[in-house]
């Protein structure tokens, strides 16, 4: 039996493939069958096809090297074209963000009475739920020319810097005052009773740049308007903001203006 390894970039779901009689680790796709390793991003090995010997094993976007019949392609590292249908990737998107719902724990009552806080140390503990949280932010953002991820404090803090990371982007701290060394300006936000302030360093990011906002959660919408409008005072454009949790009874979305929120789980 002739054989080929390919490694392959991929994301797609068990369900996408048909299990054949070997093992349930080998799978009929186009045609060829494989060896998945994960159900989500894996390496999938081609051992044959249905009666084929094996010379293109599946579409793939960049240049595979074969000089005629007869002659197989080197392995190489490649992308399918359109592995799975928006379908599929709607329902897989379901399937995580449900994870990372169970994962938030609601506690009642903190830090005050009435306050139902979303505590999101609970997520931090599920790698797999974690990793779903930024991946479904890194494939939102990933080539939309977004030069900073401006993570506000503290839980943005968490969420930020991989994204960044993941998407070439700076990472850019909004702190509250008196937390960063160097020169900073200031945006004085409103809260319940009184005011407070977000500070960025001078210099952090310059005119022209695009910017993504990050926090853990949108509750009244004070803490982001302050960030966008310390960033749009040094002429950065905000491109979007991103939070994990909502809280759409505080109204915070009215607050951000017509910027664009994208938000991956409702407390309604």
């Amino acid at each position: 039996m002739e054989s080929l390894t390919q490694n392959v970039a991929l994301k797609l779901p068990r369900a996408n493939f048909v299990p054949e009689k070997f093992t349930n680790r080998y799978y009929y796709h186009r045609d060829n069958l494989v060896q998945i390793k994960s159900p989500t991003t894996t390496t999938m090995t081609t051992l044959t096809t249905r009666n084929t010997r094996v010379f293109l094993p599946i579409s793939v976007s960049n240049r595979v090297d074969a000089t005629g019949p007869g002659k197989e392609p080197d392995s190489k590292t490649t992308r399918i074209r359109d592995p799975v249908s928006k379908t599929d990737m709607a329902s897989h998107d379901d399937e995580r963000i449900a994870r990372i719902s169970s994962a938030i724990r609601v506690i009642p009552d903190f830090p005050k009475p009435g306050i139902m806080f979303q505590d999101i140390t609970t997520l931090l503990l599920d790698t797999k739920a974690f990793k779903d949280t930024i991946d479904l932010f890194v494939e939102r953002y990933k080539d939309k020319n977004i030069s900073v991820v401006a993570g506000i404090e503290a839980r943005g803090f968490i969420f930020g810097p991989p994204i960044a990371l993941a998407i070439g982007a700076k990472f850019v701290p909004m702190r509250k005052p008196k937390k960063l060394p160097g020169e900073v300006i200031s945006e004085e936000y409103s809260l319940e009773y009184g005011t407070d302030k977000m500070e960025m360093h001078v210099g952090a990011v310059q005119a022209g740049e695009r910017a993504l906002v990050v926090d853990d959660l949108i509750a009244t919408g004070g803490t982001l308007s302050a960030a966008i409008r310390l960033l749009e005072r040094v002429g950065v454009e905000v491109f979007e903001c991103a939070c994990l949790i909502e809280l759409p009874e505080l109204k915070g979305r009215d607050r951000i203006g017509d910027k664009p929120l994208f938000v991956l789980v409702s407390s309604a």
